[in-house]
């Protein structure tokens, strides 16, 4: 890649607002059963909830998610009058904070249930919550024994508007998984034995498992921002980002001279080596090492020696062109997010989620 302006930035992260408009619908229109969300935890998986969930709700989207209540809190007034969940639960203490937000809180424990239902009773009015019924994650949710109780005792969800009903699946990126299938026989038979109410199941992968795994609302958040929910098949979503870094300077190495921390590569020819100012401190894995890869004009340089803390090192002997101020692509048409995760060992989601915030953000598409 030639010089390109950039302010003087080193790197450059380019965001793709529109890719993620079109993944959304892309998504909706593969679940005309219900309403589909955006799920927005961890700043829109790293890549700036601020911008993101606006974008979306202009689009339409009328749900969100966060993890966290703070995350909320953060998004409530960029989307008036629309859904906010709050996948990690009520935390006792928050209730009152929820409620003024009118931010809904998933509810996953009797514990839970019984703080809402108390801030309820305090209000004078009812609160909507959504249930997480857990049926084989064991993170979070309820057990069958407290979908029991609650069964048998209709009083332990008074003052309790269940918004929705939902289930979080184990392996829906696996289509052949019978874990699938036993995951949604279990949530139908247990939902049922609560009052009735609009569920929720599908993630990203679930939208494509097919109409069994419809529901009254969808939850995608790694597709949204390009990564495949279908592994092992032709990815469906719009890529969403690119990552371009700025050679800062190209060394020439000798036959048996090292390059990085604990000489880990050393050159077995006369070599070229191209240094960008991009490190693990910018969420470029450190398990790249020797490992990874950039990309100029098209051509392939293989990361040599470790990546450190705000540098890394590529060998660009086979590309006598290179030179300083040029850019090389780390995340782009040449090198996919799964391609990088892949090299690192890791899946695309703690690639995304990990980009720095020293990188130049240009959003594109909005």
């Amino acid at each position: 890649m030639s010089t390109r302006p950039a302010d003087g930035a080193s790197a450059v992260l380019e965001i793709d607002l529109g890719a993620i408009l079109a993944n959304w619908r892309s998504l909706a229109a593969r679940h005309p059963a219900g309403a589909v969300a955006g799920v927005v935890k961890a700043d829109a998986y790293g890549l700036g909830a601020k911008e993101v969930a606006p974008a979306l709700y202009a689009a339409g989207c009328r749900h969100f998610f966060t993890a966290h209540l703070e995350e909320a809190l953060a998004l409530r007034p960029l989307v008036p009058g629309a859904m906010l969940g709050v996948l990690n639960g009520l935390l006792a203490g928050t209730e009152h904070c929820y409620r003024a937000h009118a931010i809904t809180p998933v509810l996953g424990s009797l514990g839970e249930i019984a703080l809402w239902r108390a801030e309820a009773t305090r209000a004078g009015t009812a609160l909507e919550a959504i249930l997480h019924i857990d049926t084989g994650m064991s993170r979070l949710g309820l057990t069958d024994t407290d979908v029991a109780a609650l069964a048998a005792d209709s009083s332990l969800l008074e003052g309790i508007a269940l918004r929705y009903v939902m289930t979080h699946l184990v392996s829906a990126e696996c289509q052949g998984d019978p874990l699938n299938e036993r995951q949604r026989e279990r949530f139908d038979a247990l939902a049922a034995r609560l009052p009735p109410a609009p569920r929720s199941v599908a993630n990203s992968s679930g939208i494509f498992l097919g109409p069994r795994f419809a529901s009254d609302l969808a939850r995608p958040g790694a597709a949204l921002y390009g990564i495949n929910p279908t592994p092992g098949r032709p990815n469906p979503m719009r890529p969403v980002v690119k990552l371009i870094a700025c050679v800062l300077a190209v060394r020439a190495v000798r036959p048996g001279e090292s390059v990085g921390y604990n000489a880990t590569w050393r050159a077995v020819r006369p070599s070229r080596i191209a240094t960008i100012a991009v490190g693990y401190a910018d969420g470029w894995p450190r398990g790249l090492s020797n490992r990874g890869a950039a990309f100029f004009d098209g051509g392939r340089l293989p990361l040599v020696g470790r990546v450190s803390m705000d540098l890394t090192t590529y060998d660009a002997t086979e590309r006598p062109a290179l030179a300083t101020g040029d850019w090389l692509e780390l995340i782009g048409p040449a090198q996919p997010l799964a391609a990088v995760a892949e090299a690192a060992g890791t899946n695309e989601y703690e690639i995304l989620t990990a980009l720095g915030r020293r990188y130049q953000r240009v959003v594109i598409g909005a």
